[in-house]
């Protein structure tokens, strides 16, 4: 990252240099008697470390695991999803650092099951961007954390055909619980995380400039759907929030020299700008392969488990 950088955008250093991980709440079970380097690895989710199936494939699992446990690789997880959702799908990895989560508005402790490091949108900022929603008549959802683990989405008026399946997807999970038709959505006493839409992309590109105009202290982020291009998804953070930023600060916590990011589209491209070393995988969108320092093999392929693993292999040996 830009605090820490020693090499950006430079090809892998022939010489390596291992250094003891700081001792953090985040990772007490760490074995800092291992050599385990100085290296933090960190993945986007969806169309990257994922399959096509948007599961973690059995190999993956395996493989990192490995790299967490014999090789002694700093690796963990950089998503614009909820722990919620994270958290079933790395259940079988045995990852011991924090999950960023929530486009870098959270951090997840998987040792622990709770939030940490949370930055909160300001009820001004709520209220502001929910106007400019509704000068578009649209309404998105709040995401808003309750107590240490849960996550209370919060949503007002009708649901979209494509609303409607992602509430049905989640709304089981026990770490989320929405609150659908609520008028007063713009109040709450627990701390809102994110403002969230999908719908097409046009139409929340509308949105977003609209938001960039008239509301300065908060932070947009707008984005294709990687199966379709048409749909599109609207982030809003608090002002100076992004995955780049959490991840510097994952860096400094476990006294990481170099970092290394994986990714797959254009909201990933700010955070492999900001790294030493950025992977894409092969079914990128083409700026993102551009920005990139390296272009590996596609999701659907281990790609990114794959190279870690190499490389760690070859610092050992």
């Amino acid at each position: 990252m830009a605090s820490i950088s020693r090499s950006k955008k430079t090809k892998r250093p022939a010489s390596y240099i291992a250094v003891r991980v700081k001792i953090s709440t985040f990772a007490p079970v760490i074995n800092q008697d291992k050599d385990t380097g100085s290296t933090l690895y960190v993945s986007d989710m969806d169309g990257t470390l994922l399959g096509t199936d948007s599961q973690l494939s059995a190999r993956t699992v395996a493989t990192l695991n490995h790299i967490i446990d014999d090789l002694g690789g700093l690796f963990t997880v950089a998503t614009a999803r909820t722990p919620a959702t994270v958290v079933p799908l790395m259940q079988d990895v045995r990852a011991t650092l924090p999950f960023i989560v929530i486009g870098g508005s959270a951090m997840w402790n998987p040792v622990t099951g709770a939030y940490e490091h949370t930055r909160g949108i300001d009820d001004a900022t709520v209220g502001a961007v929910a106007d400019v929603f509704d000068r578009h008549q649209a309404h998105p959802f709040i995401y808003r954390r309750h107590g240490k683990d849960m996550l209370h989405t919060h949503h007002y008026g009708p649901l979209s055909p494509q609303e409607e399946r992602f509430v049905a997807e989640r709304r089981h999970l026990p770490l989320k619980r929405f609150f659908l038709d609520d008028s007063q959505y713009r109040h709450s006493t627990d701390e809102a995380l994110l403002i969230f839409s999908m719908n097409k992309f046009a139409v929340l590109e509308a949105i977003a400039a609209d938001l960039r105009s008239s509301v300065t202290t908060c932070q947009v982020m707008v984005y294709h759907d990687i199966f379709d291009p048409t749909e599109g998804y609207l982030e809003i953070f608090t002002a100076g929030t992004s995955k780049a930023r959490a991840i510097g600060q994952l860096a400094r916590q476990v006294g990481a020299e170099r970092v290394v990011v994986f990714g797959d589209n254009r909201n990933d491209i700010a955070m492999m700008q900001a790294a030493d070393y950025s992977v894409a995988v092969d079914n990128a969108f083409p700026e993102v392969k551009a920005a990139a320092s390296e272009v590996i093999g596609p999701n659907s392929a281990d790609s990114v488990a794959r190279w870690i693993q190499k490389e760690l292999g070859c610092k050992k040996n």
